[in-house]
C-alpha cells in the first residue's frame, strides 16, 4: 500500500491539483474541506482518478482546535493548503483573515504532533510572505528565499492579505522549530492555470479582472502553473534533502508584456494599450530548481487558463 497522506483546504485551486496527483502517483489521500455536504467543495475531488479507491473525505474547520485530528492519524505526511477565504473588504481583518490564518495553521500542526508517523509538513505559503517590505526592488535586484516580508510594513500600507501569509508562515516555523517538526514552505507566486474546482479563487479573479476589463492593479505580476506548485509540493514531501522555504515563481512579467502577450494568443480581446516599463524585480528560480521542477512555459499556462474560464463559463471571448 503507498503512503498515506493528508491535505487541508482540499477543495481549493492548488489543492485540488495536488490531490490529483497524489493520487496519480498511488497515495492514499486524507482530504479536509470545510463543508463534505457541499458539492462544490466535494464533487470534482470524487471525480478524480484513483478517488474512489484511496481518497477519504474529512470535514474540518480552521478555527476549530483538534478539528484536523482524525484526518491527519496514521499519516506519513502533510500538505497544509487551507486558508481563510479571501475578501474584498474587512470590517476586522484581524478578527476576519488574520487570527483565523494564524490558528488555524498552528491548529493543523497540533494535530501533527499527536502522530509519531508524520515524516514532514508542507506549508502552503505565498510570495506574499516574501515581497512586502521597504527594501530596493528596482530590476537589478534578485530576490531570494532568504527575503521577508515585513508586518509593520505590511501593516501601514494595509496589506491584510500578505500580514496574514507573512505571521502564518512565522507562527509555522516558530511551532516546528519548538516541537522538532521536518517543515517546509511552499511560497508560490500569483497561480494559474486549468481549474479543477468549479468555484473562482482568488488569483483566477484577479486574472479575470484582467483579461475582461484590462484592470490595472498590478505593476507586474510574478505567476506560477497550478500544476508546477502541485508537482513542488510532492518532491517537497519526497526528497529528503528538502529543506527551508522554496520560492515557486515560472515568469516575472510587466503588465504591458502581459498585455502584448494576450493579444497575440486572443487578438479579440482588445484590451487598452498601456506604455511599457521595466519589471521592479527578478525572482530566483535556483532552490526551486533545484527540486526537479522545469517551470512551464508562460504562454500555455495562459491558454489553459483562459479555457479553463470559458469551459466554466465564467468568460466567453468577444467576437
Amino acid at each position: 500500500m503507498g503512503k498515506v497522506v493528508c491535505v487541508t483546504g482540499a477543495s481549493g485551486f492548488i489543492a485540488s491539483w495536488l490531490v490529483n496527483l497524489l493520487l496519480r502517483r498511488g497515495y492514499t489521500v486524507n482530504a479536509t474541506v470545510r463543508h463534505l455536504s457541499d458539492p462544490s467543495k466535494v464533487a470534482h475531488l470524487k471525480a478524480l482518478e484513483g478517488a474512489k479507491e484511496r481518497l477519504r473525505l474529512f470535514q474540518a474547520n480552521l478555527t476549530e482546535e483538534g478539528s484536523f485530528d482524525a484526518a491527519i492519524d496514521g499519516c506519513d505526511g502533510v500538505f497544509h493548503t487551507a486558508s481563510p477565504v479571501i475578501l474584498d473588504n474587512y470590517n476586522d481583518p484581524q478578527v476576519e483573515l488574520i487570527q483565523p490564518a494564524v490558528n488555524g495553521t498552528l491548529n493543523v500542526l497540533r494535530s501533527c504532533i499527536k502522530v509519531p508517523s508524520i515524516k514532514r509538513v508542507v506549508l502552503t505559503s505565498s510570495v506574499a510572505a516574501v515581497f512586502s517590505n521597504r527594501n530596493a526592488k528596482s530590476s537589478d535586484v534578485v530576490i531570494d528565499e532568504s527575503w521577508y516580508s515585513d508586518p509593520t510594513f505590511c501593516k501601514e500600507i494595509e496589506q491584510w492579505y500578505f500580514l496574514s501569509k507573512t505571521l502564518a508562515e512565522e507562527a509555522a516555523w516558530k511551532f516546528a522549530k519548538q516541537y522538532g517538526i521536518d517543515l517546509v514552505v511552499m511560497n508560490p507566486g500569483l497561480v494559474i492555470g486549468p481549474c479543477l474546482q468549479p468555484t473562482l479563487n482568488l488569483s483566477f479573479t484577479i486574472f479575470l479582472d484582467f483579461i475582461t476589463k484590462g484592470s490595472q492593479d498590478f505593476h507586474d505580476y510574478q505567476f506560477v502553473d497550478v500544476r508546477d506548485v502541485a508537482s513542488a509540493h510532492i518532491l517537497a514531501f519526497e526528497n529528503p534533502s528538502a529543506t527551508g522555504r522554496y520560492i515557486l515563481v515560472g515568469t516575472s512579467i510587466t503588465h504591458s508584456h502581459l498585455q502584448h502577450i494576450l493579444h497575440e494568443l486572443y487578438p479579440s480581446l482588445n484590451l487598452p494599450t498601456i506604455g511599457e516599463r521595466n519589471p521592479t524585480f527578478q525572482v530566483s528560480k535556483k532552490k526551486a530548481e533545484s527540486l526537479g521542477i522545469k517551470f512551464m512555459p508562460l504562454e500555455v499556462s495562459l491558454k489553459d487558463t483562459v479555457q479553463s474560464l470559458m469551459q466554466k463559463n465564467f468568460f466567453k471571448l468577444p467576437k
